[in-house]
C-alpha cells in the first residue's frame, strides 16, 4: 500500500530521525536516514560540537521503532508528519517535522498480544532465536508486542507493517506498565533509567540509548513509566507542577533558563550529595553526555522552577 497524506503510518526503522525540512540533512547525516538507521554509526562519526551544535536548527527529536504519525504533506520522498506520542506546543496533535518516506510504513492489522517496552540499553531484532539481525539498534523506551510464548529466552514480536515478526532477546524486555504508577516505586524506576543511561552522548534531538538531549532523557525516563510527558523542556515545565525549591525528591525536575529568556534546560533531580547540596542527572552539552552531579554554581543561577511530575503525593 502507497502511503499519502492524511494516512497513519508508523516508524519502521530503530530510530526516525524528525527534522526541521527534508533540507536539514547533510551529507554526514546519510547513515541516520536509511532502513535500517544506522543511528549508533551516525553519531559516532560526530564530534561533540556538532552533537551539540551542528544539529541545532536541524533535528527536533527522534520517533521509535512502532511509533504513530499522521502524515500530513508528501513532497520528494520525504514526509511531513505529527507525531502524536510526542505531546508539543507546535501543534495540538503532536510534534510536527519531516522524515525519508522510506522510514515510514503503513498500518495493517496484527495479531494481539502483550505490550512489552524494551528495557536493555539497546537490544536487535533477528528472522528467528539467534538468528540473522533484520532491525539493530533497538534502544530503550521502544514498545514491542510479545505474541505466542517464548522460546529458550526469546521473545516473538510484532514489526510494524507488512513484515513477519521477529525475535527479540526477553531479558532485554518487561512488560509495559499499565494504570497508575505509585510515587515511590516510580521515583526509584526513573532514577535507575536515568543512571542507565549516564555517559550516553549529548545529541541534540537525541532520544535514543545512543544519543539524547536534556528534555529527551526526561521524556524517555517516564516513558519507561508509561507516562507521557511532552518533548521539550518548556512544555514539560507547563505540563508539570511547580513546587518550592529544597521540597524536591528524587525524579522532580529542575529548569532552567537565562533572565527574561525562554527555559532551555532541564535535570531530574538525585538525592543530595553529602553536603545536603541538590543533585541532578541530565544531558549537559557543556560534558556532552549525561552526567549525575551536584548542581554547579553556575547552573544554580540559571535555576528558575522545580516541578513535581507525579500526583499521588
Amino acid at each position: 500500500m502507497t502511503l499519502e497524506a492524511g494516512q497513519r503510518a508508523l516508524a519502521a526503522a530503530s530510530a526516525v530521525t524528525l527534522w526541521t525540512s527534508a533540507k536539514a540533512p547533510r551529507d554526514s547525516d546519510r547513515l541516520s536516514l536509511g532502513t535500517p538507521a544506522a543511528i549508533r554509526e551516525w553519531v559516532s562519526g560526530m564530534t561533540r560540537e556538532s552533537r551539540v551544535d551542528g544539529l541545532v536548527d536541524r533535528t527536533l527529536t527522534q520517533i521509535p521503532l512502532g511509533d504513530e504519525v499522521t502524515i500530513t504533506e508528501i513532497e520528494d520522498g520525504w514526509a511531513r508528519v505529527i507525531v502524536a506520542g510526542q505531546p508539543s506546543s507546535l501543534d495540538d496533535q503532536g510534534y510536527p517535522g519531516w522524515v525519508p518516506l522510506a522510514q515510514l510504513t503503513t498500518q495493517v492489522p496484527t495479531p494481539e498480544g502483550v505490550e512489552h517496552i524494551v528495557s536493555a540499553t539497546a537490544t536487535t531484532v533477528r528472522d528467528e532465536p539467534g538468528g540473522d539481525v533484520t532491525i539493530p539498534g533497538v534502544t530503550l523506551g521502544t514498545r514491542l508486542t510479545v505474541v505466542g510464548d517464548a522460546y529458550r529466552g526469546w521473545a516473538n514480536v510484532v514489526l510494524p507493517g507488512p513484515q513477519p515478526t521477529g525475535w527479540v532477546r526477553l531479558h532485554d524486555l518487561v512488560t509495559a506498565p499499565t494504570g497508575t504508577v505509585s510515587a515511590v516505586s516510580g521515583r526509584l524506576d526513573i532514577i535507575a533509567t536515568a543512571q542507565q543511561l549516564l555517559d550516553v552522548p549529548y545529541v541534540w534531538g537525541g532520544l535514543t540509548a545512543y544519543g539524547l538531549d536534556c528534555s529527551g532523557l526526561v521524556y524517555l525516563a517516564y516513558r519507561q513509566l508509561g507516562m507521557t510527558l511532552p518533548r521539550d523542556a518548556h512544555d514539560q515545565a507547563t505540563a508539570t507542577t511547580p513546587i518550592t525549591l529544597g521540597e524536591e525528591k528524587p525524579g522532580d525536575l529542575y529548569f532552567f533558563a537565562h533572565k527574561g529568556k525562554q527555559i532551555h534546560h532541564i535535570g531530574i533531580a538525585a538525592s543530595p550529595d553529602d553536603a545536603g547540596r541538590p543533585t541532578m542527572i541530565h544531558a549537559a552539552g557543556n560534558y556532552g553526555k549525561v552526567v549525575q552531579e551536584t548542581i554547579p554554581a553556575d547552573r544554580l543561577e540559571t535555576l528558575v522552577a522545580v516541578h513535581r511530575v507525579f500526583d499521588d503525593e
